[in-house]
């Protein structure tokens, strides 16, 4: 994907340079701004429909509603959930979410497969809260209606609002790609099949990474976070 090696603000610059260069940029931005606003309304809308019983997310103007995941999905996503919430937990570094955790940033409106939050941020957490800011930490899923956008305007988007850290997970496949923030952008820091992986950012967060897709192994973790 070549526009991955343009940071987020040299990405604006050669969007702007390519549109004065047009005899009627005018225009254009006038037409941009209306589908902006109307974009924003939109917006309002989904706030105001959608429920708790479905998963949807607000991406460049459009509503996205998930279909149902595979079961391979399901089981990384709650076995993973499981560890991260446990440490977390017992170390008191903050709030893990699954799914339904609506996080907004400028544009966009996502609902993280499994997102952190650390202490500054939870500090800030009002009682009936249904929308959040962008998180520390991110776990995305692949499937096949969501790598797409995991890997493209996600990948992006989180990497502008500063998340720093990123997995993105493929159940079937069974390995987790680990990216960290590096001069604005996500830096492939490591693929693994198998071995240890380590938070970054949950500090002392470190399994196999097999117990992210076996039980038996998920469970002989968890004892070793106590």
């Amino acid at each position: 994907m070549v526009y991955l090696s343009f940071t987020f603000s040299n990405m604006q610059h050669h969007i702007i340079t390519q549109l004065l260069q047009e005899r009627n940029a005018h225009e254009i931005l006038q037409a941009a701004q209306q589908k902006l606003t109307e974009e924003v309304e939109r917006r309002l809308l989904f706030y105001n429909e959608i429920t708790e019983q479905e998963k949807a997310e607000f991406i460049m103007g459009e509503i996205i509603v998930h279909s149902p995941v595979r079961i391979e999905h399901n089981e990384a996503t709650g076995l993973l959930y499981s560890l991260l919430a446990t440490y977390v937990r017992i170390h008191i570094l903050g709030k893990v979410g699954i799914e339904k955790i609506l996080t907004r940033l400028t544009r966009n409106d996502y609902e993280p497969d499994i997102c952190f939050f650390g202490k500054e941020k939870t500090a800030t957490f009002k009682p009936k809260q249904t929308i959040f800011p962008a998180p520390d930490f991110v776990v995305e899923i692949l499937s096949d209606s969501t790598a797409e956008r995991d890997r493209g305007i996600k990948f992006l988007d989180y990497a502008a609002h500063q998340v720093a850290e990123y997995w993105i997970i493929d159940a079937e496949e069974g390995f987790v790609e680990q990216y960290f923030l590096k001069n604005g952008e996500y830096d492939l820091y490591q693929k693994l099949h198998e071995g240890e992986i380590e938070s970054a950012v949950i500090k002392g967060f470190r399994i196999p990474v097999k117990a992210i897709f076996d039980e038996d192994i998920n469970t002989e973790a968890m004892s070793k976070l106590f």
